[in-house]
């Protein structure tokens, strides 16, 4: 593992992941890739939240990983991964708020509703968003305070050489400096709006 994504997700994980591909440092595992594998992925995941994390098998086959579920174990991984960068991909609290609280939150808090197929994978991802801080009963403004402790829960994990703090409008050149890439010549990925969330969820995506 060479990149790791200590940010939540509804924070540009998805431009992200796009981004380490383009850079050569992919195939990026993100949220998407359990969805896309649950068989393997869900009961491999289940045993992180269990404490008994196979770190080899999860990540086999990528060099980087982003978004949740990964972003909920920044501490083991930067114990088990001590050569790997961290980036913190963030935004304003109050727009992540507005932003998780219409796609993340709802769709656990709903999760007794969803189809039988994706309810072990739902049950996964409950439990490790709410590692992060993120209880589905929480409310907006525990949300919004839960956003800002975590990311100063990394702060103070991740040593500052090893992190960059990143926002997607930032674009190419931070990350690419933080990486010693060259910045590519197509722009950066912007992806992932609230409408392409719900596909993604449903297999429309």
């Amino acid at each position: 593992m060479k990149v790791i994504g200590a940010g939540v997700g509804r924070t540009g994980t998805y431009s992200l992941k796009l981004a380490l591909n383009v850079l050569g440092l992919g195939p990026c595992h993100h949220m998407e890739e359990v969805l896309l594998n649950m068989p393997t992925q869900v009961p491999l995941w289940s045993a992180a939240a269990d404490g008994n994390p196979d770190w080899a098998a999860i990540y086999d086959g990528y060099q980087s990983a982003v978004d949740w579920p990964t972003g909920a174990f920044f501490r083991e991984l930067s114990a088990a991964y001590p050569e790997a960068k961290f980036v913190l991909s963030t935004r304003s609290p109050e727009s992540w708020t507005e932003s998780y609280s219409s796609t993340i939150h709802t769709l656990i808090c709903s999760k007794d509703q969803a189809p039988e197929e994706m309810r072990d994978w739902l049950n996964m991802a409950e439990r490790v968003i709410a590692k992060s801080g993120f209880a589905p009963e929480k409310s907006k403004q525990e949300l919004h305070d839960a956003f800002i402790a975590h990311e100063q829960a990394v702060k103070a994990a991740i040593p500052a050489d090893r992190l960059l703090v990143f926002q997607a409008k930032e674009g190419w050149a931070p990350l690419c400096a933080f990486l010693g890439q060259p910045v590519p010549d197509t722009p950066f990925p912007r992806t992932n709006d609230r409408a392409e969330f719900w596909d993604k969820v449903s297999g429309k995506g």
